[in-house]
């Protein structure tokens, strides 16, 4: 196992195709709301008490009818096939294996059914995008409740994909198109072209079982990016309830007024989320508005989870404190599958779960539950941002 999260960055970044770790790594534009989103975690700071019994600390948390043994969720991530073969059954497995669950994408190139099958014990639910033909979405709902999933996280921030700066940097598009660059890419990096490469090039699987559409990746990848709904309405999440019977969480709210209608038209809980930093470059980091949001809409019988940035047990020691119920996790279990394959998530979900559990006894909290703002120092100065990269990041022109 290594040590920390970053360290399975860093195994990824050196066995990935420069095109792949483009996809995993990559922001929109100029990276802004990407390194946001870890500059607004650097900002706090903790204020622990002492002489307090942590000889024993809980850390389990219960989130929208699921108990977590920690404040996590494996979050929705597509394309994971371009890390490794049969990446969702892997990151299903690590997630139940840590108690917790785990969110498939609309994205994802594993059958849900089969992921279900990797994980028969798992607590899986479903991300969903909206398309034009409906009837996509209500296939792969019902697909859903029939294989157990009781959570729809409803992904709401890509009416349109963000400018994706890296993309012509490294030569990706869907389908890929073989260009002598990126043919010396994968040739380049003999162990990814052994592990997944050789598997060809990963299908939309559960996009394509529901769509009608054949195992053809042009056909798969066209019907994703033309037919996202750009009319869908918070009217519409009665239409999600008709075919929805469990819970429904609405993924990518980014302002306060947005919780608050989320609730008003029967979300059971939101997302806050910039997508990552991946969508509309220069958006706040979801840390930003967490603290007000929870205050604006409650907590009893209402999720507030947030996503982006987190890379250590003491960032969901920070987001809980501020109101959090948890976290969804997205490049950080990646790392660890392109890293080391199956046993690369779970070795990041055990490293995540032992830093928030220190974290937790050092700031003298014994409960997970019982975190709040009183172990983290106000905010002084002028901000925490020391300029559009941070302090010592790379400017997106080479950090690809």
């Amino acid at each position: 196992m290594r040590a920390s999260v970053v360290d399975y960055r860093d195994a990824a970044r050196a066995y990935l195709p420069r095109f792949a770790w483009g996809y995993l790594e990559g922001g929109a534009e100029d990276w802004r709301s990407m390194q946001r989103n870890r500059d607004a975690y650097a900002a706090l700071s903790f204020l622990p008490r002492v002489l307090i019994d942590v000889s024993a600390v809980d850390t389990v948390v219960n989130v929208a009818g699921s108990s977590l043994a920690f404040p996590a969720i494996v979050g929705p991530t597509g394309l994971n096939g371009l890390y490794r073969h049969r990446a969702e059954e892997t990151l299903a497995r690590a997630a139940t294996a840590a108690g917790l669950p785990f969110v498939l994408s609309t994205a994802s190139n594993s059958l849900m059914e089969d992921v279900r099958n990797a994980a028969p014990t798992g607590d899986l639910w479903l991300q969903l995008y909206v398309q034009q033909d409906r009837r996509i979405a209500e296939s792969m709902m019902a697909r859903a409740q029939a294989c157990g999933m009781h959570t729809l996280l409803l992904t709401v921030d890509t009416p349109v994909t963000g400018k994706r700066d890296h993309y012509a940097r490294t030569g990706f598009t869907l389908p890929l198109k073989w260009t002598p660059r990126l043919l010396w890419d994968v040739i380049s990096h003999p162990r990814w072209l052994m592990a997944v490469g050789r598997h060809g090039v990963p299908q939309l699987a559960n996009l394509a079982r529901s769509a009608g559409v054949s195992e053809n990746i042009e056909a798969q990848a066209a019907a994703m990016s033309r037919q996202m709904d750009t009319r869908l309405a918070w009217s519409d999440l009665a239409w999600v309830r008709k075919h929805w019977k469990g819970r429904v969480l609405v993924k990518g709210v980014q302002r306060v007024a947005d919780a608050e209608l989320a609730k008003q038209h029967g979300a059971d809980g939101v997302v806050l989320s910039n997508h990552g930093g991946r969508q509309l470059d220069g958006a706040l980091s979801p840390l930003e508005i967490l603290a007000q949001t929870v205050d604006s809409v409650g907590h009893k019988h209402f999720d507030v989870i947030i996503d982006g940035g987190v890379r250590r047990g003491s960032d969901i020691a920070k987001a809980v404190s501020l109101g959090a119920s948890a976290v969804l996790l997205g490049r950080a279990p990646l790392y660890g599958l392109a890293a080391d394959g199956e046993s690369g998530p779970a070795d990041v979900l055990t490293i995540l779960r032992a830093e928030f559990d220190t974290c937790l006894r050092l700031l003298g909290c014994p409960r997970a539950a019982e975190l709040d703002a009183s172990y983290l120092a106000p905010l002084t100065g002028a901000g925490p941002f020391c300029g559009p990269f941070g302090s010592a990041s790379t400017p997106p022109s080479t950090a690809l």
